[in-house]
């Protein structure tokens, strides 16, 4: 199950990448906004991202205007490991060497069509493991100081 969720800025992306989600078959759980009435990004990164270190939700997608301050607020929550991502090669590597399980998409950033793409790659990326687990253990480390 994915956890989604957006402010404004972000709410018309998210219901693309719900429908991209749908049309796959892959379960997902919306943590809101529900429209485009202004909203506090921090406010629906909250729950998505504790549906995710719970284990309730397998990874998260988070949007907002720039896919910044979604991710900021994300990497507030202990156990996440957020990407705001643009590209291609970063959604992939955000992956493979840093274990992100959420990825932050900017609505006024990236076009739809991209933003699917990206979204494909996150999720079929599995984590390589070997040396990135040394880093990935550091992470958690400085997490718990």
């Amino acid at each position: 199950m994915i956890a989604l969720a957006s402010d404004h800025g972000g709410f018309q992306l998210k219901e693309a990448i719900k429908a991209h989600l749908e049309e796959q078959n892959i379960p997902y759980e919306d943590f809101g906004c529900h429209d485009e009435t202004s909203c506090d990004y921090p406010d629906m990164a909250y729950p998505a991202c504790k549906a995710v270190v719970e284990g309730k939700c397998e990874k998260a997608i988070l949007c907002c205007g720039t896919g910044i301050g979604i991710s900021m607020a994300a990497n507030k929550v202990k156990g996440i490991r957020a990407a705001a991502c643009s590209d291609y090669f970063s959604a992939k590597y955000t992956r493979l060497h840093n274990d992100a399980n959420a990825l932050c998409l900017g609505g006024r950033v990236v076009g739809v069509g991209l933003a699917l793409e990206l979204c494909d790659v996150f999720l079929s990326t599995p984590f390589e493991g070997g040396r990135h687990t040394r880093r990935i253990e550091k992470l958690t480390e400085i997490e718990n100081q």
